[in-house]
This record gives structure tokens, sequence and C-alpha cells, in this order.
């Protein structure tokens, strides 16, 4: 039953905020200027190869770590050069997250530096109890379950009273075999103009996120 979730797992970049902003643009255009560095390519190699890091390892992070053994902290580093002023706090999204009942929890593939940029530049930062980040995960991103489980066993997480919303559906896969209800962050307008969908038991499709926390929050009535 919603009323029963105690606990919010929120992604952070384009769940946070919508990708109109940029922010992820930025973020690709640093790494694909990282790979043409190492390996002395084009940007439309150092594209590829991102593509192909991705799709085999999950992130560039970790297809680097497996295929070249380069040090995190090394790569991390462009996060610094990330121009975060693009971002606004927004009032609605702050008290939709202020009213959730029980702990709130970021879970981010970045670092935890990025994420309190993020947070910060969002208002958001006190709002949360704790950011598990890629060094928390042990360097293994989602959707690799063993990033989730990390995640459950450091934080306590009882998965049946847990919500966990991400911009990725491939990464709610493992929340909602672990029995957590999945929210789906698209954005994008629906067909029908509604800020939600539900997709199935436990899993929902949102457009505006402060509408269907505080839709959960209600109880769900």
């Amino acid at each position: 039953m919603l009323a029963d979730i105690n606990t919010w797992v929120l992604d952070l970049d384009n769940t946070l905020y919508p990708p109109s902003v940029g922010l992820a643009d930025q973020m690709n255009v640093r790494i694909r200027a990282y790979l043409a560095n190492l390996f002395g390519a084009d940007e439309a190699e150092a594209l590829r190869m991102q593509s192909e890091l991705v799709a085999e390892h999950g992130t560039t992070l970790r297809g680097l770590m497996n295929t070249r053994g380069i040090d995190p902290h090394d790569y991390l580093s462009w996060e610094h050069t990330i121009d975060y002023s693009v971002l606004r706090a927004g009032s609605v999204l702050a008290a939709a997250i202020r009213e959730l009942p029980g702990r709130k929890y970021v879970f981010t593939n970045g670092s935890a530096y990025h994420a309190n940029e993020v947070l910060s530049r969002l208002g958001l930062s006190a709002l949360f109890d704790g950011v598990f980040d890629i060094l928390a995960g042990g360097l293994i991103p989602k959707p690799y379950p063993d990033s989730y489980h990390r995640f459950v066993d450091q934080f306590g997480i009882t998965p049946e009273r847990t919500v966990f919303s991400d911009d990725l559906d491939v990464n709610l896969s493992v929340p909602y075999e672990l029995g957590m209800t999945t929210a789906w962050m698209t954005h994008e307008p629906s067909a029908d103009g509604t800020p939600y969908q539900q997709l199935g038991p436990k899993r929902w499709q949102v457009q505006d996120l402060p509408a269907f926390l505080g839709y959960l929050v209600s109880g769900g009535s």
C-alpha cells in the first residue's frame, strides 16, 4: 500500500531537474573530451567509444576501468569544470520533497561532489538523509544489481516500503524486482495531459515529479 511507504529514493540527473537545462549535455562534452585526450581520438570517434563503453559496461567510467585500468578519481575530475549555474532552485519541488514522510536519499551514478553541487543549486541539500554515489557503490553503477544491494544494505532499506524514481527505465528493473514501487521520470507531456500514469502494480510513469510525490503523500487518493 502507498500509505506504507517510508523511504524515497531519487535519481539525480534528469530526474530532479529536466534535461532541457543542458547539464547532461555539458557532462557528455567533457566525457568525450576525456576520451579524445586519452585515446588521441577526434570528436566522432570519442562519441562512438562513449556509446560502446556505456552499452557494454553501463557507464563510461566502468568501461574505462575494465578496459584501461584508469584511476576513477582522475576521470571524475572533469565534474569540477561543469557550469552548475544553469540550475535554479524550485520551491514547488522542494516543498514536495519536504512533505515526504520517512527517509529520503539520492542514488546517482555520479560522484558525491557532483550530487552536492546539484542539490545545493536546486535548494534541496537539507532535504535528503544521504547520497549514495558511484564510489559508495564500489564503482559499480546502476543498473547492475550489486549497486542496489549495496545501497539497501548500507541504509537498511525495506524494499517493499520504498519508492525509487529514475529517468532511465533500465535503472528501475532491479528495484522493481526487489519489491520497490518504481517511478519512471520522463518529463515528457503525456498524451492525455495527466502528470503521472500507473503502468501496473508498483510501476508508474511520471511527467511531473512534485505532483506525483504529492499524490503518494496523500495516500494515493
